[in-house]
């Protein structure tokens, strides 16, 4: 891994601001517009504010939402709404949720941790990118000049070793705390102790970093970093050299990877009968249920199974389900439509889907993107057209998540997973701590 350290961030005055609860916010990504204004009127200093600003009537142009969200970002900090740390830290933090009516804890430490480009070290992506986010982020960092959102970094730790040491130094500590919209606890300690800070920044110098989520911020965060040393060489401990990372241990027994199914508009009909017509050359195809409620039977069933070549698809024609299982000519028609890629990214359940279910075999190879959700509940609702947008879906599919092990095996290969394959719950939140990618010193 390449270099962690620790930094003086900025975060929310209490007194000001009071309960942490009304301020925090999901990440940009998974905001949607009504839980937007839910989050707007929360607290005219919700963190939204500056992550995602809400467009206003009368906005000249497109730039505009992050001309405001830096100029609030400024007015809170000349008002002290956002206060810098007395000295460098590192934060800890903890995730309490419920996963299945068992409560867990998902343990980490957020850290600056300095940008290499993906390919160039030990730093490894495992997801693809889109320059229409990329842009976005890049606006918002060049006007804010901060990084206002954590990186969700995994780190090889068998033992937990890094962690535990953390954990120690918190024991008996009271810290920050808040509850998001979804009814999570997030718990936060500041940690300034050098020699803690040494100890951890020496045992994992040498330890490969899997970018989780926030690839866009990543790769923004090395965008903006070169933007500035065209314009003038940075000194090697300028900001703009680190991005903010949450640095979470692979073993970490909190670690919950949720599956993210597919709800497909503007595709043909197709009944039963021609999916499995078109997909029996694969797999082995069978009716496990009839009507959008049978989505938890089916999936409760999959999930038992836990297999990447199994999944199920759902016929808006038919109003019914059928669960396919890959036999071994799957397996190979995948070394032959996906020769570039390795043997692991080939068995991925979502490769299979999309690359031999939708493209090869049903040849929708031009379809829109579809429509992600990660909740049984939330497939059934947007067959019932009770999702935002109110779009109609002729096909849905359900299919297995890919787990830790996929991540460091495809990323080790240079290769990235699919589109949303992977969806780490919970999110880390925004608004525990920014890092300014200037330097302060008050």
């Amino acid at each position: 891994m390449p270099q962690i350290e620790a930094f003086r961030g900025l975060r929310y005055n209490l007194a000001q601001v009071g309960s942490l609860s009304s301020v925090i916010a999901p990440p940009y990504d998974v905001v949607d517009s009504k839980l937007q204004d839910h989050l707007y009127n929360l607290s005219p200093y919700n963190f939204l504010r500056l992550e995602l600003n809400r467009r206003e009537a009368g906005d000249p142009d497109e730039n505009t939402i992050y001309e405001r969200a830096a100029r609030i970002y400024r007015s809170w900090r000349n008002e002290g709404v956002l206060q810098l740390e007395p000295d460098p830290a590192i934060y800890v933090y903890h995730q309490i949720f419920d996963d299945h009516g068992t409560t867990l804890t998902r343990r980490g430490f957020m850290a600056r941790v300095r940008l290499q480009r993906f390919g160039e070290g030990n730093i490894y992506p495992h997801e693809q990118t889109h320059a229409k986010a990329k842009d976005d982020r890049l606006r918002l960092t060049r006007a804010t000049q901060a990084n206002l959102s954590q990186i969700f970094g995994l780190y090889p730790d068998p033992e937990n070793t890094i962690q535990d040491i953390l954990e120690r130094k918190i024991l008996g500590v009271h810290g920050l705390e808040a509850t998001d919209h979804l009814g999570v606890l997030h718990r936060m300690w500041p940690v300034t102790d050098i020699r803690t800070i040494q100890e951890v920044s020496a045992l994992i110098s040498d330890r490969d970093m899997f970018v989780a989520d926030g690839h866009h911020r990543y790769e923004t965060a090395c965008n903006y970093r070169d933007e500035l040393n065209a314009q003038s060489p940075l000194p090697t401990d300028h900001p703009a050299n680190f991005v903010l990372t949450q640095l979470i241990s692979m073993s970490d027994p909190g670690l919950v990877v949720l599956p993210t199914h597919r709800l497909l508009h503007g595709v043909p009909e197709m009944d039963t009968a021609e999916l499995h017509r078109r997909l029996s050359p694969y797999f082995d195809c069978e009716i496990v249920g009839q009507g959008p409620e049978n989505a938890g039977a089916v999936w409760a069933e999959m999930d038992r199974l836990d297999e990447q070549w199994i999944m199920a698809l759902y016929s808006r024609a038919s109003n019914e389900w059928t669960r396919i299982s890959g036999r071994q000519e799957a397996v190979d028609r995948m070394a032959v439509i996906a020769s570039e890629q390795s043997a692991d990214w080939q068995g991925l359940g979502v490769a299979v889907l999309h690359r031999l279910v939708f493209e090869d075999a049903l040849g929708l190879r031009d379809m829109p993107k579809p429509t992600y959700v990660h909740q049984v509940q939330e497939v059934i609702d947007g067959l019932h057209g009770r999702l935002e947008g109110n779009l109609t879906y002729p096909l849905a599919a359900l299919v297995m998540p890919a787990t830790i092990e996929h991540i460091r095996k495809v990323s080790l290969h240079q290769e990235r997973m699919p589109a949303k394959s992977t969806y780490f719950y919970p999110k880390l939140v925004s608004g525990l701590v920014v890092h300014p990618l200037t330097k302060v010193d008050k």
